[in-house]
């Protein structure tokens, strides 16, 4: 689902479904700074390109593995993150580009 400056209300409810989770509004703002609030843990790779692991973000959350990962698909199809696999492990990043368009979206619809 593309979200466009243009786009109606209806477009939005993916993303507002995804973030109206508060588990999940909690995730993209800790990826929003991975390096202050991932720092604990030591990165698999590097953060600014490729995101933080799946596995610290569960650490972080104290949630299962299964929540973590059907909240982060929740995320990507909203397509609010993007994965990236490192080896055997998923890293998720914020998708700026879609944010700034789904911002630009609910000024000029609601």
């Amino acid at each position: 689902m593309a979200v466009t400056a243009g786009s109606g209300p209806a477009d939005l409810i993916e993303v507002f479904k995804a973030l109206g989770n508060p588990a999940r509004l909690q995730i993209m703002q800790w990826l929003k700074d991975p390096e202050t609030h991932f720092r604990e843990y030591e990165p698999i790779a590097d953060r600014q390109s490729v995101g933080v692991c799946v596995t610290h973000i569960q650490a972080k959350s104290g949630l299962a593995q299964s929540t973590v990962s059907s909240y982060m698909s929740t995320l990507e199809r909203a397509g609010l993150v993007r994965p990236t696999r490192v080896g055997k492990w998923t890293h998720y990043r914020r998708d700026e580009e879609r944010l700034t368009q789904v911002a630009r979206a609910i000024n000029t619809t609601l």
